[in-house]
């Protein structure tokens, strides 16, 4: 396929449309897993008129902080309710549909290779961010339409599957809370009220921390590495690499970046079971003192920390902070009920974890054949 190679600049161009009309008001960012999400930006007093105006079909991309975040925001726009994206954004159409396949193209952006390509093109600039120019010459393959569609399809196949267990987890995940809700804010098993035996602790005291462990590798470092084992940095997996330094079940609590806690102030946590390497933006945590990693979930799940981010550019939850936390802490008879009920679920949860990572190994050497 190495003959079909052709620039992304023959395929895509931009486009410019504003919201001067101001049609919607719904502001959309784009993650580092390449999907739309609602914007983290304060817009408050904000022209909105001046955004750039999204609908469907059409593609967009934030070039700002590709040397920080070693990943290219990119995504397609697939709903039929247009919206809007900051000014700064690229924002991009094909040119010709017969062509290049929109669902092809997306599959290009999300492998591994391109990012790593996005990053050493980086301006060095402090947010090392990608020219239009620069994107424009990165080459992709472009087989013939009908082998695209043939791809585009084997890979819609999976990832439906991977959804579907992605689903079936948010609902065990729901239960889980639910069951933890009813316990621990409603105190129903104990008649409505806190009983008297639970204490107030501090996180240090239900957790063990794994940090010291922690090694950060640059994108040059794991350019040439064997995808085996995943790598985690501070929400998400953020490549593959030839080793792994944690084996077991762990907790992984976002440590700083973009963001690290939700809307609610809660903690934005990764539950992990297997095989893996860590990054230095994540704070590696086992349940201890009658916590397993199920019952650790759920309470630092839902304790407010946002009293303890500190940092307005970059926002930080750090260690000593994070130990020092108070949490409520139930006596160890109610606490063994607790994870007797919610170990089944998130059992089950963990081996749709397994089953979704052996869809996404095929998906990824889907992927990777794109290029063979």
């Amino acid at each position: 396929m190495k003959s079909n190679y052709e620039p992304l600049g023959k395929h895509i161009r931009l486009v410019d449309y504003r919201n001067s009309e101001e049609v919607t008001s719904t502001v959309l960012g784009i993650s580092i897993d390449k999907e739309f999400m609602p914007s983290v930006a304060n817009v408050i007093g904000t022209d909105l008129s001046r955004y750039k105006l999204i609908s469907k079909g059409l593609f967009a991309c934030n070039p700002m902080h590709v040397g920080r975040d070693e990943r290219l925001p990119i995504a397609l726009y697939e709903k039929d309710n247009a919206a809007i994206v900051s000014p700064a954004y690229f924002m991009f159409e094909i040119i010709d549909r017969d062509v290049l396949n929109e669902e092809y193209l997306m599959m290009w952006f999300r492998r591994p290779e391109f990012d790593r390509e996005c990053w050493f093109m980086t301006d060095g600039s402090v947010r090392g961010g990608i020219t239009w120019d620069d994107l424009c010459r990165i080459k992709l393959p472009v087989p013939s339409y009908a082998r695209q569609c043939e791809i585009v399809e084997s890979y819609r196949a999976i990832t439906n599957r991977i959804a579907l267990k992605r689903a079936e987890n948010d609902n065990l995940l729901a239960t889980a809370q639910a069951v933890y809700k009813a316990w621990f804010v409603e105190y129903k098993p104990f008649g409505g009220n806190c009983p008297i035996s639970w204490r107030v602790g501090s996180v240090d005291e239900i957790a063990e921390f794994f940090d010291s462990m922690r090694k950060p590798l640059s994108s040059l470092e794991r350019a040439d590495m064997a995808r085996i084992y995943p790598y985690y940095g501070a929400v998400s997996i953020v490549d593959y690499v030839d080793d792994y330094i944690f084996d077991g079940e762990y907790l992984l609590l976002s440590e700083d970046g973009i963001y690290v806690v939700d809307d609610s102030g809660h903690p934005l946590l990764q539950h992990i079971i297997g095989k893996f390497w860590a990054n230095n933006h994540a704070h590696i945590l086992k349940g201890k003192a009658g916590f397993t990693e199920d019952s650790l979930y759920l309470f630092l799940s839902n304790t407010n920390m946002s009293p303890i981010v500190t940092g307005a550019a970059q926002p930080k939850i750090n260690q000593a902070n994070l130990k020092s936390f108070p949490i409520t802490i139930p006596d160890s008879e109610v606490l063994d009920r607790f994870n007797s009920i919610v170990h089944p679920l998130f059992d089950r949860k963990l081996n749709n974890e397994k089953e979704i990572r052996k869809l996404e190994t095929l998906r990824e050497l889907l992927l990777s054949r794109l290029v063979s």
